[in-house]
């Protein structure tokens, strides 16, 4: 940690603290984070999370701030809180609560999380988006409001990742097919009319935990408004939760027929995504998922 970084980060902390101004302790390398560089900082009693990554990647950062600030709206959830957020020594910083966590394991738990992820999705907005753009790992995620779920999903979600494919120079029947997935999007919602709902948004395993009071705890959303099966849908991707996790989602509020077959829907965002922040291994699974959904809908 080079020493304007070190200096601006011990100012923040002593900032928002009520304890006597201290010295850094100690910083010490999280391992597991796939985009931005983490430390555990230590100042006197204080603990924080930091997450470092360019100074041009700010924005990002400051789009999870924003979206964390979110979800701590719901009192079911346990949201690290924002001590703050900058640029020093040509690196952006991210400074959060540290949170003392564990995985979704003892049953009780586990079923109390899955009523929290309902709690969390009984908040509301106006329309489908969010007040300003965000981030899907470190892909921009666009979010400019519509009063259309198809419309939102088709603009905002599946033709930002095609071009972006299509940019990177995946061409043929990935953009030509998805493009036509994303045009005849009306179909799969004929009798699917969601409410606007407050999503995590980038929901799966290594995004969620359990504090020490058994609470849920959320981390890096991309937080929106909107369908709340995109959250189960994303959640199911890459292993999941406990099947209890879901039974008790249902039971807390029940998921509409139909959710089967947008789920790939869904999915095929991340999966797109996935594709345009890690290479070409993704390819065939969104083909193929392009593939199934416009079978699905005679096209």
């Amino acid at each position: 940690m080079n020493a304007a970084l070190g200096d601006a980060l011990r100012a923040l902390i002593d900032g928002d603290s009520e304890e006597q101004p201290t010295a850094i302790d100690a910083a010490t390398p999280i391992g597991g984070a796939s985009i931005s560089r983490t430390l555990l900082l230590e100042s006197g009693q204080r603990r924080c999370f930091v997450k470092l990554n360019d100074a041009s990647l700010l924005d990002m950062f400051v789009a999870e701030a924003d979206g964390l600030q979110a979800l701590a709206a719901c009192p079911a959830l346990r949201v690290p809180h924002v001590v703050g957020h900058g640029c020093a020594g040509g690196q952006a910083y991210l400074v959060l609560e540290h949170l003392r966590l564990h995985g979704l394991r003892e049953e009780k738990q586990v079923a109390a999380a899955g009523r929290s992820l309902a709690a969390l999705h009984r908040i509301s907005g106006p329309q489908y988006g969010w007040h300003r753009d965000n981030f899907i790992g470190s892909t921009p995620q666009h979010n400019a409001g519509r009063a259309s779920w198809p419309a939102f999903f088709a603009t905002q979600r599946l033709q930002p990742q095609l071009a972006l494919a299509a940019a990177r120079g995946y061409q043929g029947r990935l953009i030509a097919k998805g493009e036509r997935l994303a045009e005849n999007l009306a179909a799969f919602f004929a009798a699917h009319r969601p409410s606007a709902s407050l999503l995590h948004g980038d929901l799966w395993s290594g995004n969620a935990a359990i504090d020490e009071t058994g609470r849920l705890a959320l981390f890096d959303p991309a937080a929106h408004f909107g369908d709340r099966e995109c959250d189960l849908a994303m959640s199911e991707l890459f292993g999941g939760f406990p099947e209890r996790f879901y039974a008790a989602y249902r039971e807390a509020w029940p998921v509409p027929d139909g959710y089967q077959q947008r789920r790939t829907l869904y999915q095929l965002y991340h999966v797109l995504n996935h594709l345009n922040l890690f290479g070409g291994s993704y390819l065939r699974q969104a083909e193929a998922m392009i593939a199934s959904l416009l079978a699905e809908v005679g096209r």
